[in-house]
């Protein structure tokens, strides 16, 4: 039996929100918040928040969290003059990383800088194995000089170690709009991968490919399950699979005021059929879950971090 983890941020004004929280399942469908609902870890450098969260198991068990370096408590009154457009040209380039054995234990904080200056700011970072190649591949989001820091594409790294990582290219492009916020899953040898279109939809779409690094085409079919979602109103897919075969997909819902702000859930039979249909109704949870992302665990961590508390002045 396997249990879940989710690893996410809240929304809030305050900059204890912009700091790594964890959710915990049994059965994937109804969740519990560790540490009394508190962050788990802090960021201390760069711009002393994190969002957008990626947590992977590796071969060797150890388990590595990526977040993209931004606080907007503390950065968007001044620093980035209330600007979406100033954070994503000359927000940070690099991504926070914390490694651990256990899931408790947690190293300190590094900054990895992946993007040159002539990316912007690197934006939601998701991590995925490549069996082909042992290694990982690292993708995010980005704005470039060479299109003047215009509309975002999915860019990526290789690494086998975390440690050190292959110059940056370009793993998709959609023509007629950014992307952002990529997600990617394999099933039976093919990569899914569901990314934020922010127009031509402004929704939710599904590429797959038979390589991790592309050529993509788009999922059709996964289209016509999103229509009913207004445009502009969800971000930050995630997925995770059931021991029973079948899928869920979390979209962030952030087309509203900060307290109705969170995931939504929805299931399918499978990444090839691609039928996620709407299922809020089988799902509980303590509070909104922002950007991040779901992990599966054994019985023994979930009961780790069941039992996890943080004294407050702990670091």
């Amino acid at each position: 039996m396997q249990a879940y983890l989710f690893v996410h941020f809240k929304e809030k004004r305050t900059p204890d929100g912009e700091q790594v929280y964890f959710g915990i399942s049994t059965d994937g469908f109804h969740w519990d918040e560790v540490n009394h609902g508190n962050p788990v870890l802090w960021s201390y450098e760069g711009d002393l928040g994190v969002r957008d969260f990626t947590i992977t198991r590796t071969k060797e068990n150890k388990f590595v969290i990526l977040a993209t370096d931004l606080s907007l408590a503390y950065g968007w009154p001044y620093k980035y003059k209330q600007s979406w457009k100033e954070i994503g040209e000359n927000g940070s380039k690099c991504l926070v990383m914390w490694e651990s054995e256990d899931l408790i234990h947690w190293s300190n904080q590094k900054m990895i800088k992946l993007g040159d200056d002539d990316y912007g700011c690197l934006w939601a970072p998701d991590i995925i194995y490549d069996k082909v190649n042992d290694d990982y591949i690292i993708h995010w989001s980005s704005s470039h000089k060479k299109n003047n820091y215009g509309p975002k594409a999915i860019y990526y790294t290789r690494t086998k170690d975390f440690k050190e990582f292959t110059p940056a290219q370009e793993l998709y492009r959609k023509e007629d709009s950014g992307i952002i916020d990529s997600a990617m899953y394999e099933e039976n040898g093919i990569y899914y991968n569901f990314i934020k279109s922010e127009g031509n939809p402004s929704r939710i779409i599904l590429v797959k490919s038979d390589c991790v690094t592309g050529p993509w085409e788009r999922v059709y079919e996964f289209d016509k399950y999103m229509e009913p979602l207004q445009e502009g109103l969800y971000e930050a897919p995630t997925a995770f699979r059931y021991e029973d075969g079948r899928w869920c997909l979390m979209l962030d819902f952030y087309g509203t005021d900060a307290t109705g702000q969170g995931y939504v859930p929805f299931l399918a039979d499978s990444l090839e059929k691609a039928n996620f249909v709407r299922s809020d109704a089988s799902f509980s949870f303590p509070y909104g879950f922002k950007h991040g992302t779901i992990l599966p665990i054994t019985m023994e961590e979930y009961e780790r971090l069941k039992a996890y508390e943080k004294n407050p002045n702990e670091r």
